[in-house]
């Protein structure tokens, strides 16, 4: 056991608290990371904010980086010392896993949600009290982590922490859906709805892939902005006109949309502005939303849920360092950093829009 220090959420919807907790030793399959940086999702606060009461406290945090510090007996592959991206957890044996996608493993709900380990055990403690954690298999919000290591991808050990970070969660769900579910051909169009961290994730992968024209839709001006730069060539505000215009950007209709929104009002645009045969890609957490399915069959709409970018990070992640390394996927342009201890303040940073992708570091 270790003293840590981790942003406790008491209750549902509380604020994140910074408490010294204890942190069991890694068991046989565990490695326990000295945690450098992490990213702030949305899911994180919208979990947050529904989580349920009997799993408080908790700790959340998913994009975590950081360091080996000690591997249990039985891990392969990773050593003490190694920098280390932290993402989702999967179990390795079910259809989904060996197939190679484990975004949608069978055992993803315990593994990920259950505010423990999937044998309902967690790591963490306070006051002889359990502490719930393992958020998406890692609970990075803290100093230290355990996690299983099927979790924890190797890095270049010269990569910044504040750019792996993004890529556990993030960066793979924008760029995933592009480049592992859609996979679109050099010259076709494609729509952004939304240009936060995952929705400017997946356009630098649409700009990478070739795609002409590439299209973001956001309310921020600043964000819009930064959309242009990274390689759109238009970036507008949603409104009034708005599938006429995409319509027109993209001759007659584009050829794919990725929302990241879900929101109702813009995925019933987003079909509107889809070309025949056109693939709409869901990455936002949402409630229920109505279309007109003749008008889904008239223009034979494909239609995609994608979690985590239909990604296999052990061979995903990697691929998007290499991006990163070109010069394709400038992922350091979207983040703004804040010491751990400002949570608070990274927090509202993401809800005014001022900070894309805030990442908390350690000192």
């Amino acid at each position: 056991m270790r003293v840590v220090r981790a942003a406790v959420t008491g209750s549902p919807g509380a604020p994140f608290t910074v408490r010294e907790v204890l942190l069991e030793d890694p068991r046989p399959n565990e490695v326990l990371v000295r945690i450098t940086a992490v990213g702030v999702c949305h899911t994180d606060l919208s979990m947050r904010a529904a989580w349920p009461p009997h799993l408080t406290p908790m700790v959340f945090g998913h994009e975590g980086a950081g360091r080996v510090e000690e591997v249990g007996a039985e891990v392969t592959g990773l050593a003490p010392g190694d920098h280390v991206c932290l993402t989702f957890a999967s179990c390795g044996a079910c259809e989904q896993c060996v197939a190679g996608h484990p975004a949608y493993c069978r055992s993803a709900q315990a593994l990920n949600f259950s505010g423990g380990r999937g044998d309902g055990t967690t790591p963490l403690s306070l006051d002889g009290a359990p502490v719930h954690a393992g958020f998406f298999g890692q609970s990075s919000f803290a100093t230290h982590a355990v996690v299983h290591e099927r979790g924890v991808v190797k890095v270049p050990s010269d990569l910044p922490a504040e750019v792996v970070a993004p890529l556990g969660c993030g960066g793979q769900t924008g760029a995933g859906t592009v480049l592992n579910r859609l996979r679109p051909e050099p010259g076709r169009s494609l729509v952004v709805l939304g240009a936060g961290g995952v929705g400017l994730s997946a356009l630098m992968a649409a700009v990478a892939a070739g795609c002409d024209p590439v299209v973001a839709v956001d309310p921020v001006p600043s964000r819009r902005s930064l959309a242009v730069e990274l390689g759109a060539r238009a970036a507008l505000a949603p409104g009034d006109g708005l599938v006429a215009a995409l319509r027109d950007l993209t001759g007659g209709g584009a050829h794919h949309v990725v929302d990241t929104t879900g929101r109702p009002e813009m995925l019933r645009r987003a079909v509107g502005a889809l070309r025949p045969r056109g693939d709409l890609a869901l990455l936002g957490m949402g409630g229920e939303v109505t279309f007109d399915v003749m008008g889904l069959l008239a223009k034979g709409v494909r239609v995609h849920g994608v979690i985590e970018g239909d990604s296999d990070p052990a061979r995903f992640i990697p691929e998007l360092v290499d991006l990163y390394r070109g010069g394709f996927f400038p992922v350091d342009r979207l983040v703004t950093t804040f010491p751990f201890e400002d949570i608070g303040a990274a927090v509202a940073a993401m809800g005014d829009g001022s900070a894309v992708k805030p990442v908390l570091t350690f000192a």
